[in-house]
């Protein structure tokens, strides 16, 4: 099992996330296109990356200076437990509003608002709990 955001576990979230017909198809209905990177909380930078094109995955990795349009942090903690039982839009606004969930880039207002979004981006946290992590 690869560590939480390490470039193996990239790859897998890369896989999980365009498994799930209803995360990708949802996000290819608005021709979504984004480079999106995840870490933790008090580091300056991400530690994993994704590249969607199209609403699917087309690039995962350790983050290596990529230009990013999405760049979430959260606490090692928060992350496990959001990838162990997900989250749902009420958890995602107490997250965010808490500063448990930090967008260090991104507009979170007008993705939470946009419900083309919302929707897929809750369930990119389902695609992230079926990947193993040690």
């Amino acid at each position: 099992m690869a560590s939480l955001f390490s470039d193996d576990w990239m790859v897998d979230f890369g896989n999980a996330w365009n498994e799930d017909k209803d995360l990708g198809d949802a996000l290819a209905k608005i021709g979504f296109k984004s480079t999106i990177g995840y870490g933790f909380d008090g580091e300056d930078k991400p530690r994993g990356v994704v590249r969607v094109e199209n609403g699917y995955v087309i690039e995962a990795g350790a983050y290596a200076g990529q230009s990013l349009n999405w760049d979430l942090r959260a606490s090692p903690a928060d992350w496990e437990k959001w990838c162990a039982k997900g989250i749902g839009m009420m958890s995602l606004g107490i997250a965010y509003t808490s500063g448990k969930l930090k967008f260090k880039v991104g507009d979170y207002g007008a993705m939470i608002k946009n419900p083309a979004m919302a929707g897929p981006f809750i369930k990119s946290f389902g695609a992230m709990g079926t990947v193993p992590r040690s």
